[in-house]
């Protein structure tokens, strides 16, 4: 599904520039030819040389704005915590993986368009392999045949506290790494980053609303304040990586890979204000692989849909078993894999000095409100109980005017935004099995 995205922003600009195509030089993507950009199948495989569960992607091109993710901007929900994208998704398929060795592996749809393999398997080096999925209307799909290329292995990841090329100031994150086995000349990375979040102004008490009616007047309702049943001080997010990062040392006098860029963080950025960790994925890919992750990048950054960036056709590897002629999107690839992980905290790199605002800049603040508003209702914000039962706010400490010395219509408590007090609205309770303090 990561990759999905580019996928999308592809066909989208494609339906984009039909609509223009007598004011603009003809864009020439082989792949999706005379075929509607709507409701194509979309292919997606990294299957690797670890022992593991893999897994396979399939979905279908949607040529709509995606309402969900796309279009609408919420500054309270946090990257990850959410559906990372909003897909059509391609269910009740067949899935099978056919080897040159005449191993056969099966897939079973675990989650809706994820398919999992029935037992965790390796890619085998030396090993041609085919994807083979047959969709519930019958269709059967083939991919090209895909082997492990190479290997190599990551010697180090590493952070150093640079300036960036636009004057940003942060942390950077490199790798190193060596060949091991094959032709290890095309690399793709990705990461995983999880970060843990403190929620600035939680309070091991908080509101506890019953019986509340606010249709009478004035409302009935029993408040209490009651220690926390659930741990949400401390928090943990994990996001993985959105951009395409290849590289290719074919031609290069050396076939180490040394200090390649694989993020950047502001460090201005809060994901970094605690405890930040990194894994760091390497893929030896084939060349044909490496090409085609080349340019999906440069159609997805082109700085406009109308720039007419000729990057070539968009190929894609999943063909049609009877020949009809119709576009597929997406690849199926076989990688050479291997991953490393890091750990730093804010003071390793800016000691003594003030850390990042909290997430999304906001401005975590004391407030106090009257419990309702009497009829007729005074110039006061809205009541504490309203917003209790709205879950917005979260109890810090009984009314005291030092806290909120500009309160027009102070009561009987002292609150602060739910996002100030509880941190699972930014992550995960759970502390992740890999975590180290």
């Amino acid at each position: 599904m990561k990759l999905y995205k580019y996928l999308y922003k592809c066909v989208f600009a494609l339906v984009l520039l039909t609509c223009f195509v007598a004011c603009l030089e003809e864009l020439d993507i082989d792949t999706l030819g005379d075929t509607s950009a709507s409701d194509l199948l979309v292919v997606e495989a990294v299957l690797t040389d670890e022992l593991k569960t893999q897994t396979v992607f399939l979905s279908r091109s949607d040529s709509r704005l995606d309402l969900e993710t796309d279009t609408i901007y919420n500054p309270y929900l946090t990257p990850g915590a959410t559906p990372y994208d909003s897909v059509t998704v391609e269910s009740a398929a067949t899935v099978k993986l056919l080897g040159t060795d005449g191993s056969e592996v099966m897939f079973t749809e675990g989650e809706p368009g994820k398919y999992y393999s029935n037992t965790p398997f390796a890619l085998a080096m030396g090993t041609q392999y085919q994807l083979d999925i047959t969709t519930s209307s019958g269709d059967g799909y083939l991919s090209d045949p895909i082997e492990v290329v190479g290997t190599a292995g990551i010697t180090d990841v590493y952070a150093e506290r640079m300036i960036n090329d636009i004057g940003v100031e942060g942390v950077a994150i490199y790798v190193d790494s060596e060949p091991l086995s094959g032709d290890s000349q095309y690399y793709r990375f990705a990461y995983d980053e999880t970060y843990k979040i403190e929620a600035p102004l939680w309070n091991p008490y908080d509101f506890k609303l019953t019986n509340y009616d606010n249709t009478t007047s004035p409302p009935t309702y029993n408040l209490e304040i009651v220690e926390r049943e659930v741990q949400n001080k401390i928090c943990y997010n994990t996001v993985s990586s959105n951009s395409i990062n290849v590289l290719s040392v074919a031609g290069n006098s050396s076939a180490n890979i040394n200090r390649h860029l694989v993020r950047f963080i502001s460090r201005e950025n809060f994901i970094i204000a605690q405890r930040y960790s990194i894994l760091v994925k390497q893929f030896v890919e084939s060349q044909d692989a490496n090409s085609y992750f080349e340019i999906l990048k440069d159609f997805s950054q082109s700085e406009s849909l109308f720039s007419q960036v000729q990057t070539g056709p968009i190929y894609s590897n999943v063909y049609r078993k009877d020949g009809a002629e119709e576009s597929v999107l997406g690849y199926v690839e076989a990688v050479g894999a291997t991953e490393q992980r890091l750990f730093f905290n804010y003071e390793d790199f800016f000691p003594d000095e003030e850390k990042p605002s909290y997430a999304f800049d906001y401005d975590c603040g004391f407030e106090t409100a009257l419990l309702y508003n009497p009829e007729p209702p005074p110039a006061c914000p809205q009541g504490l109980l309203d917003r209790i039962e709205a879950n917005i706010v979260t109890y810090y400490s009984e009314y005291e005017e030092s806290l909120v010395p500009d309160a027009s219509c102070p009561g009987p408590y002292v609150f602060v935004p739910k996002l100030c007090g509880d941190c699972t609205l930014l992550g995960a309770n759970v502390v992740p099995d890999f975590w180290e303090e």
